[in-house]
C-alpha cells in the first residue's frame, strides 16, 4: 500500500508538471503564434539601404560638399576597424557572437526589475540582433508584447544576414548624438576623423553614447563621459580587446573632441556650398529622377576643377563690384544694431553677432561685418567683429569712401552695419595692410562658366557675386536672358555652311522692316554704315545691318534649325529680329555650343558631373563615353599620346568651323574685343550688346577651354551708355583666361586638311598674290575643290537709299599697297568694282 501510495504521489506529481510543461509550451506557442504572425519580414533586412549622405567630391577626391537628411556615412562591415566593433561589443552585448540572436539571462534580469520596480523600471536586457530587429521592423515601442516579437525576429534576422550583417547594420543606423546616425559619421563629428584614425578611448567614447546620446556631450557632461568611456575600456580590457598597458594609459587621457575645440570640425574644413555644387544637385537629380539625393548614399565625382572655379569667382566678383563703385551710390546692408549697445563692447559683439550680415565672401581678402560706433569728421569709428586688441585700429578714413556721390558721411549713422575688409599694398590680399575698407553687394550681377571643349566638362561656374540667401541663391547661368550679338556666330555660321565665304561682299546700309503695322530700322552700334564689306568685318566689328541682310539672305528658317541643332535654343522664333539676339537664352547653352566651334564641329554635352556610383562603390553614371583603344598597350612609343575613339555628332563641317573660328579670332585681335582680351595663346570669340545695354556678354575659347560671361541686373535695366560686352565682360574672360592658360595651356587652332587658304583684303575681300603682306592680308581658309567666287555683293533683298555713298563709305582713305609673294609692291585701286547686287527674295 505504501508503494503504491508512494508511486501514486510521484505519479500525480509527474503528470502535474508534464502537464503544467506542456501547458507551458502550448502557451508560449500560442503567445509566440500570436505575436509573431503578423511581424514584418526580416529577409528586407538583406537589401538594407539606410538614409545616406551623398557627397560630392572634387577630382582629386577632396569632398567638396554633401547633401545630407541624416548624417549617416555607410560603410561595409569589412571596412569598419575591428577595434570599433569591439567597442561597441563590450560596452553593449559582450556574447554578441555566441547568442543566438538574444539572451535568456539578459531577459530574465530585465523580467526581475520589471517585477520588482512594479513596472517603474523597464530597461531593455536587448541584445544587438534585437536592437537592430527593433529599431528597424518594429515600432520602437518598449512594452511585453514589442519584447516577445524582438526575441522571434532575432533568430531570424541572424538567419537571414548573419553576425557581420546585423554588426553592419547596426553600427549604421544607430544615432549617436548631435545628429550623427552611425560609427563613421559619428567619428568625424567628434572627433574629424576617420574610423582606423580613432583611439581606443575615442572608439570607447562613441560605443558608451550609444545608451543615452543626450547625456555624453563631451563638454556639458565630460564627467559622465568620461566615466562611461572609462567603464567601456575596462570591459574591452577583461573581454580581451586590448592589453592592459593599452587600458591603463586611454583612461588617463583627457576627453578631447570636435565640441571642445580641440580639433577643427568637418565643416571648417570644407568650402562653403557655391553655385557649382548645388547646380549638381539638379543635374544628379536630373539623372535619376527616382532617387532622393540628401539618402542615396551617392558618391558623386564633380569635373569641378577648384583653382578654376576660384579664379571664375574672383574675376567676376572683381568686376561686379568695380562697376557698382563706379556707380558711387552707397546702399549699405540696411542692418543696424541698438545705439544703445554701442557704448558696451559685450553689448555691441553680441549684437552685432546676431545680425544676419553675409559672412562668406573673400575677395582679395574677407569681408567682416562691422557696426558703425561713432561718425568723425575724417574718419569712420567702427566696431568689427572678431577684431582683438592688437589687431589694426578698426577706423575707415574719409579718403577710403572717395568713391561715393553726396556728401560722403552722410550716409551713415551710428549703429549701421556694414561690411569691410583689409586693404594691403600687395595683389589678392597680400602685403601691407593699408586701412580697413568699406564693402557693399553689388546690384548688378553676372555668371561666368568655362568648360572642356572636347569633353563637355564644366571646370567653373560663377553663377552671382555670392551664393548666400542674402545675397541670392539664383544661378544666372541658368537664367534666360537677350544674347545680343554673341548669337550672330550661329547666323554667320549657317551662312558659311549655305556657301558663303568669309570673304563674301554684303551691303551694310539702311534698312526698313515693316511687321506688324510698325517700322523697324536696325542700327549699327556707331550709327553709321559702312557699305560692302566683307562677311569677316561684319563679325569683327559686329555690324547689326550685315547681319539683318545676310539673314534675310540666308533664311531664318535655316537659321533657327541651325541654332537648334547647337542647343542655344529648344525651338526659335523666326523673326529677322532674332538674327541680332533677341530671343532669350542661357549662358550654359551659350557656352556649350561655342565648344562645337572650337572643337571643329562635334556635338559635345556639358556636364558638371564625370560619375556617379551608390552606395556600394558601383558605377551607375559616367559622362565620357569615349573609348581609349591604346591605353593598355604597353608598347605605345614615348611621348606618344593613346588614341581615342568618339562616335560624336557633327554638326556642322570641319571647314565651316575652322573659317568661323578664325573669323573670331578677329574680333579679339582687332574687333570688338581688341581692348580687353589680350592673351599669349590664339583666342576665338564674341561680344554680344542688348538694347540699351540692359545685357553684355563676352563668350570666347581657345584651342581647349571655352568660357563665357555675362553682366546685368536681375531686373532687366541699361548698365549705362558706355557698357558693352567688350568693356564688362571682355575683363572678366581675359582675367580668368590667364589661370587657364597657366594650368591648361593653348595653342593654335588645328586647320581642316581640306582647307584652301587664299590671301584676301580684309577691306575689300578682293583676292591678293600669295605671300602678300599688311595689316589688310588675312589668310582665308575656303572649301579645297570648290573655286571661290570674288565680287559678289549680296544685299538681302532690301532697297537702298537712293543718296547712299555706297562705295565711298567702304574705300579706304587712300590706295591699299601690299607686298606680293616675289617682294615687289602692287596697289589695289581704290575704284575696285564690287561686282553685281543679288537681289534675294523677301522673308
Amino acid at each position: 500500500m505504501v508503494l503504491r501510495f508512494i508511486f501514486s504521489f510521484f505519479g500525480g506529481i509527474f503528470s502535474m508538471i508534464t502537464l503544467g510543461a506542456g501547458m507551458a509550451a502550448l502557451t508560449l506557442g500560442a503567445i509566440f503564434y500570436m505575436y509573431g504572425k503578423n511581424l514584418p519580414d526580416s529577409e528586407a533586412l538583406a537589401n538594407y539601404q539606410p538614409k545616406t549622405i551623398s557627397r560630392v567630391y572634387s577630382g582629386e577626391g577632396v569632398v567638396i560638399d554633401e547633401f545630407v537628411e541624416e548624417q549617416r556615412l555607410f560603410t561595409a562591415i569589412e571596412e569598419i576597424p575591428d577595434l570599433v566593433v569591439h567597442a561597441f561589443v563590450s560596452a553593449e552585448d559582450k556574447e554578441f557572437y555566441t547568442h543566438d540572436g538574444y539572451s535568456i539571462p539578459a531577459i530574465l534580469s530585465a523580467a526581475r526589475d520589471i517585477v520588482l520596480s512594479r513596472g517603474q523600471t523597464v530597461r531593455g536586457g536587448s541584445t544587438i540582433t534585437q536592437q537592430v530587429a527593433k529599431g528597424l521592423l518594429l515600432d520602437g515601442s518598449r512594452t511585453i508584447e514589442r519584447k516577445v516579437q524582438e526575441i522571434i525576429l532575432a533568430p531570424r534576422l541572424e538567419a537571414v544576414v548573419g553576425k557581420d550583417g546585423v554588426m553592419e547594420i547596426y553600427l549604421n543606423e544607430i544615432f549617436l548624438g548631435q545628429n550623427s546616425y552611425g560609427v563613421t559619421a559619428a567619428a568625424r563629428t567628434y572627433f574629424n576623423k576617420t574610423l582606423a584614425e580613432l583611439t581606443p578611448g575615442e572608439a570607447a567614447y562613441l560605443a558608451s553614447v550609444t545608451r543615452r546620446p543626450s547625456d555624453m556631450h563631451p563638454v556639458r557632461n565630460r564627467d559622465i563621459a568620461v566615466f562611461r568611456r572609462d567603464n567601456t575600456l575596462r570591459e574591452m580590457f577583461e573581454n580581451g580587446y586590448i592589453s592592459e598597458a593599452v587600458y591603463q594609459s586611454e583612461i588617463t587621457q583627457p576627453l578631447l573632441s570636435v565640441q571642445g575645440g580641440d580639433y577643427p570640425s568637418f565643416q571648417e574644413t570644407r568650402e562653403e556650398r557655391d553655385y557649382f555644387t548645388a547646380a549638381i544637385r539638379s543635374e544628379v537629380e536630373g539623372l535619376f529622377p527616382d532617387m532622393e539625393m540628401d539618402s542615396a548614399g551617392l558618391s558623386i565625382r564633380a569635373t569641378v576643377d577648384e583653382d578654376m572655379q576660384a579664379a571664375a569667382r574672383d574675376a567676376l566678383q572683381r568686376q561686379l563690384e568695380s562697376y557698382d563703385r563706379s556707380a558711387g551710390v552707397w546702399r549699405g546692408t540696411g542692418l543696424s544694431i541698438p545705439v544703445e549697445t554701442l557704448n558696451d563692447e559685450e553689448a555691441w559683439r553680441t549684437a552685432l553677432r546676431q545680425a544676419p550680415a553675409i559672412r562668406t565672401i573673400t575677395l582679395e581678402n574677407p569681408w567682416f561685418p562691422a557696426v558703425v560706433r561713432e561718425v568723425q569728421d575724417q574718419q569712420l569709428i567702427l566696431g568689427i567683429e572678431g577684431w582683438q586688441e592688437g589687431d589694426e585700429a578698426p577706423v575707415v578714413p574719409r579718403r577710403d569712401i572717395e568713391w561715393m556721390r553726396g556728401d560722403f558721411f552722410d550716409n551713415f549713422e551710428p549703429g549701421d552695419v556694414v561690411h569691410v575688409r583689409r586693404m594691403m599694398t600687395g595683389d589678392n590680399g597680400a602685403g601691407d595692410f593699408i586701412r580697413w575698407s568699406l564693402r557693399q553687394v553689388p546690384e548688378v550681377q553676372g555668371a561666368f562658366m568655362a568648360m572642356d571643349v572636347n569633353t563637355g566638362r564644366v571646370l567653373a561656374m560663377q553663377g552671382g557675386f555670392g551664393y548666400e540667401i542674402r545675397i541670392s541663391e539664383l544661378n544666372r547661368a541658368y537664367s534666360e536672358r537677350q544674347p545680343g550679338s554673341a548669337f550672330k556666330p550661329f547666323v554667320f555660321a549657317a551662312a558659311l555652311d549655305s556657301g558663303y565665304t568669309p570673304a563674301t561682299i554684303v551691303v551694310d546700309a539702311p534698312i526698313e522692316v515693316r511687321a506688324g503695322g510698325e517700322i523697324w530700322r536696325p542700327q549699327n552700334a556707331s550709327d553709321r554704315f559702312y557699305g560692302p564689306t566683307p562677311l569677316r568685318t561684319g563679325i569683327e566689328q559686329s555690324r547689326n545691318v550685315m547681319t539683318v541682310r545676310l539673314a534675310q539672305e540666308v533664311g531664318m528658317r535655316t537659321i533657327a534649325e541651325y541654332a537648334e541643332r547647337f542647343g542655344v535654343y529648344e525651338r526659335m522664333n523666326a523673326f529677322l529680329s532674332a538674327s541680332l539676339g533677341s530671343e532669350e537664352t542661357t549662358l550654359y547653352k551659350l557656352v556649350a555650343a561655342y565648344a562645337m566651334f572650337a572643337n571643329g564641329g562635334e556635338r559635345v554635352e556639358p556636364t558638371l558631373v564625370d560619375r556617379v556610383q551608390d552606395r556600394y562603390g558601383e558605377t551607375i553614371y559616367r559622362h565620357d563615353q569615349r573609348t581609349c583603344t591604346e591605353c593598355t598597350d604597353a608598347n605605345l612609343p614615348a611621348g606618344q599620346a593613346p588614341a581615342i575613339v568618339s562616335d560624336r555628332e557633327r554638326v556642322m563641317n570641319e571647314v565651316t568651323a575652322y573659317q568661323l573660328t578664325s573669323m573670331m579670332r578677329g574680333v579679339v585681335q582687332r574687333g570688338t574685343a581688341r581692348r580687353s582680351v589680350n592673351l599669349p595663346v590664339p583666342i576665338a570669340g564674341k561680344t554680344g550688346t542688348t538694347n540699351d545695354a540692359k545685357d553684355v556678354w563676352f563668350v570666347g575659347f581657345s584651342s581647349n577651354i571655352v568660357a563665357g560671361c555675362y553682366i546685368g541686373f536681375d531686373t532687366p535695366r541699361s548698365l549705362g551708355r558706355s557698357a558693352s560686352g567688350g568693356g564688362l565682360c571682355g575683363p572678366v574672360f581675359n582675367s580668368f583666361m590667364q589661370t587657364a592658360i597657366q594650368r591648361y595651356g593653348g595653342g593654335d587652332f588645328r586647320a581642316p586638311e581640306n582647307c584652301m587658304f587664299i590671301n584676301i583684303d580684309r577691306f575689300t575681300g578682293a583676292r591678293l598674290p600669295d605671300g602678300a603682306s599688311g595689316d589688310n592680308v588675312v589668310r582665308e581658309c575656303f572649301r579645297e575643290g570648290e573655286e571661290p567666287v570674288f565680287g559678289i555683293t549680296f544685299d538681302g533683298g532690301f532697297a537702298m537709299a537712293a543718296d547712299l555713298p555706297l562705295f565711298d563709305e567702304v574705300r579706304p582713305p587712300s590706295s591699299v599697297s601690299v607686298t606680293t609673294s616675289t617682294g615687289e609692291t602692287a596697289t589695289i585701286n581704290s575704284n575696285a568694282s564690287f561686282g553685281s547686287l543679288s537681289s534675294g527674295g523677301l522673308y
